[in-house]
């Protein structure tokens, strides 16, 4: 982010870490803010990070949204912010799972864990988040995200996984429990920095627009992912081995861009969103999912286009396009990078709008668009909104299982009041009601 020095724009230091929290409100206008105990929290641990490392002077220890100045641009920075800072440390609270702004922070910061190890093929780990007990929240109203870390928090101490830091900071008789804890989070801090140098991300992105990484509170939500891609052993004439593996699963169309199965980095963005993710091949699942019948979860199938050319596998597509299954989202990355793209592009591309052509009609599901997905940033980006799409035709035409037992009668507005519709018969019912009508009328006049 560029800054004005005095000798003109300046790029501002990244921070080490972001912390991420939930804003107390105040209970009245004259209370002093509640906030003020996360503020002290945060310059305590930025003191015991600057001492166990060697940051120069003027790069910032950590980030804070309190920080910023009135009339600055609040999207931009923390954009900024969550692009370029090492350590993610999520500040938990039953508060905090219940905010959309943590949930889009948290989001932003693990697609940006994602797409690292995509590029570098390496181990998911924390994935550069530490997560703080601010006030401890029961495992079992963890979202999935927070629930995958399994962070043992019991070694910061004891008192600390009991009362967590607003516990250990309000009480006088655990200051040095606090003292204790914060310097250790300190060292977690500096120790996953160094063990996991995640690259910088987009500081540019629509931070806006970006999706909570939390669900709604209850069970958690599935996801059914398909791939329908060719393999080792089926490759179609003119297609290299390059992008293909043993299986469907281990198609990886950006490559060498990437080095992981496409399939498993949108199991990573997925469950960033909340949800449980089942992944299997299309191919092997097809009467299953195209059986008649409402939708056990919804669906998100991702296609490659030299697969059609196998007319088998093109019949499925048809199929998937004429069946009423908007609920199942089809997304297809296509890589023009690719040398052997071009060749056969314009084929396989009327071959998918064929299959698909039902897809374009209101209500039919979410799709690609016909140019297809190019690079893996726009894959990521579009990915939460097939997901939004596939769960929004889920509920939609999902069973619904109302209470067992009789059904009771719905109270109705009446002219003479609210009812059952037993009190005054028919033709007098709406007389009355033409009558309140007219008074309206009249009155408004």
């Amino acid at each position: 982010m560029l800054v004005l020095g005095a000798d003109g724009p300046e790029e501002e230091p990244a921070p080490y870490f972001f912390l991420s929290y939930a804003h107390t409100p105040k209970n009245h206008p004259k209370d002093k803010d509640p906030n003020v105990w996360v503020e002290r929290f945060y310059r305590d641990l930025c003191a015991h990070v600057m001492q166990l490392t060697s940051l120069p002077a003027g790069v910032p220890a950590g980030f804070l949204d309190q920080q910023m100045q009135p009339g600055e641009g609040w999207q931009e920075r923390l954009s900024q912010a969550l692009a370029s800072c090492r350590v993610f440390v999520p500040l938990y609270s039953p508060r905090y799972f219940r905010s959309e702004q943590c949930g889009r922070e948290w989001f932003v910061f693990s697609t940006r864990a994602a797409h690292h190890q995509a590029r570098s093929n390496g181990a998911s780990g924390s994935g550069g988040i530490v997560p703080a007990l601010w006030v401890p929240v029961p495992p079992t109203e963890l979202p999935q995200p927070a629930e995958r870390l399994q962070f043992n928090h019991a070694a910061f101490g004891d008192d600390y996984a009991d009362e967590g830091f607003y516990g250990l900071i309000k009480l006088r008789y655990l200051r040095d429990q606090y003292e204790r804890a914060v310097y250790r989070l300190a060292k977690r801090i500096v120790s996953v920095a160094e063990e996991t140098c995640i690259a910088e991300g987009d500081p540019h992105q629509d931070y806006g627009g970006m999706p909570s990484a939390f669900g709604p509170p209850g069970p958690a939500r599935a996801m059914e992912i398909s791939i329908l891609a060719c393999s080792w052993s089926d490759l179609p004439p003119g297609r290299g081995r390059e992008c293909y593996g043993p299986s469907p699963r281990d198609w990886n169309p950006y490559h060498p861009t990437t080095a992981r199965p496409l399939a498993d980095h949108a199991v990573d963005v997925v469950r960033n969103l909340d949800y449980r993710v089942r992944v299997g091949e299309f191919e092997a699942e097809a009467e299953r999912l195209l059986a008649p019948g409402p939708p056990h979860s919804p669906g998100l199938l991702i296609l490659d286009r030299w697969a059609l050319d196998d007319p088998h596998r093109r019949e499925l597509m048809r199929r998937l396009g004429a069946a009423d299954r908007p609920w199942i989202s089809v997304m297809v990355p296509w890589n023009r990078e690719d040398p052997e793209s071009g060749v056969r592009e314009d084929e396989l591309r009327t071959a998918t709008e064929e299959a698909l052509a039902a897809r374009l009609e209101d209500g039919g599901g979410y799709r690609s668009p016909s140019g297809g997905v190019p690079t893996l940033e726009a894959f990521s980006k579009e990915l939460p909104g097939a997901v939004k799409a596939a769960g929004k035709y889920y509920t939609a035409h999902a069973p619904t299982f109302p209470p067992e037992g009789p059904s009771e009668r719905v109270p109705r507005v009446l002219p003479s009041g609210i009812g059952y519709g037993a009190g005054l018969p028919a033709s007098t019912t709406g007389d009355a009601g033409q009558a309140l009508g007219n008074a309206d009328k009249e009155e408004r006049l």
